[in-house]
């Protein structure tokens, strides 16, 4: 299945149904009264989010919503038919923007949250309402209102407690495949991510929480190079990043750890261009492939790395093959999700 998580549809809600003046004509009663039933109610479109889509490829093709219009009222005191709503569903995340203004309409965050993105026309009168006792044969009624027309931008954010970054073949991909039920491509090349990977860590049967792996960020990715510039948004809602730097290719015996650094400086840079809040969101620094490196030199590493940058936050090595290290990380990284939860209720 394509990945998508941005489209723009145009929903169309149906118009009500007129009223209609008519009058009751029987044999034997001269003097029927007006008896003219309402329009039927337009069709409505409503968006409702579903843990089980994943994706709006739906919306890919089919860009117009049209809902059908209510009945016309009959005689007999007859009211029109309202029409039948549609239903559109989406994935947890979505964010709807108003297409010309920019404005949020809705944030669908949970399971089953709905909104009426385009309220079908209300029904006309029909002419049995305007009877009263100095106008007995009222030949009013009116007509059913238009429904709601708008053009709006869906957007999907993944929802995730922990969001991987890094540069291309960092091992971000291989880490997730490791901890959760995600299975990402994985190759010797760069960008082998091609779209999000959502993942879900269980450490115990009341402890787990979610990881999303975006593709590899590069050097302009704020501006549009590479691939993870238009996936970064799915970042935003983490709760914690997770920014993983490949160390097998370091100098220890020179102890040069320029490439790390600059490897930390070109994501912040990206960060930072992208957007403030994602750059100043809470991040730990994961050292992966420790298995290609001597271990002696691991703890002086950190310790360098710390001085170097003015780090304050964690620091993990970890090797995503062999999985040494990476239980700590994930202990750590629960530990923190729930004591997040419990602070902010």
């Amino acid at each position: 299945m394509k990945f998508v998580d941005e489209v723009t549809i145009e929903v169309i809600a149906g118009k009500g149904g007129d009223g209609v003046a008519s009058f009751r004509r029987e044999k034997f009663i001269p003097k029927g009264g007006p008896n003219g039933g309402d329009g039927g109610r337009g069709g409505s479109i409503i968006v409702i989010s579903d843990y089980n889509i994943n994706t709006l490829v739906d919306f890919r093709y089919k860009r117009i919503f049209r809902a059908k219009n209510g009945e016309n009222g009959r005689g007999s005191d007859q009211n029109g038919a309202a029409a039948e709503n549609i239903i559109l569903t989406v994935p947890i995340g979505t964010i709807i923007k108003d297409l010309e203004t920019k404005d949020l309409i809705a944030d669908l965050k949970n399971h089953g949250d709905k909104i009426i993105l385009a309220k079908g026309g209300e029904g006309g009168l029909g002419n049995l309402h305007f009877k009263s006792s100095i106008n007995r044969a009222p030949r009013q009624f009116t007509k059913g209102i238009e429904g709601e027309t708008k053009k709006v931008q869906l957007e999907l954010r993944v929802l995730a407690d922990v969001g991987l970054l890094g540069l291309p073949n960092s091992g971000k991909s291989t880490l997730i495949s490791k901890i959760s039920n995600a299975k990402p491509k994985i190759a010797e090349y760069p960008f082998t991510t091609l779209y999000p990977n959502l993942g879900v860590v269980r450490i115990s049967e009341s402890n787990s929480f979610t990881v999303a792996d975006i593709p590899g960020l590069i050097t302009g990715a704020s501006k549009g190079a590479g691939l993870g510039h238009l996936f970064l948004r799915h970042l935003t809602r983490a709760k914690i990043l997770l920014h993983i730097i490949d160390i097998s290719s370091i100098n220890l015996e020179n102890n040069n750890i320029n490439k790390i650094l600059q490897d930390y400086k070109d994501i912040n840079k990206e960060l930072n261009e992208y957007n403030n809040d994602l750059a100043n969101k809470p991040r730990w620094l994961v050292l992966n492939k420790m298995d290609l490196i001597p271990h002696e030199n691991i703890n002086n590493l950190e310790k360098n790395i710390k001085n170097k940058l003015e780090w304050n936050n964690p620091i993990f090595t970890i090797s995503s093959i062999t999985k040494e290290g990476v239980n700590n990380l994930l202990y750590a990284l629960q530990s923190y999700i729930n004591k997040n939860k419990t602070s902010s209720k």
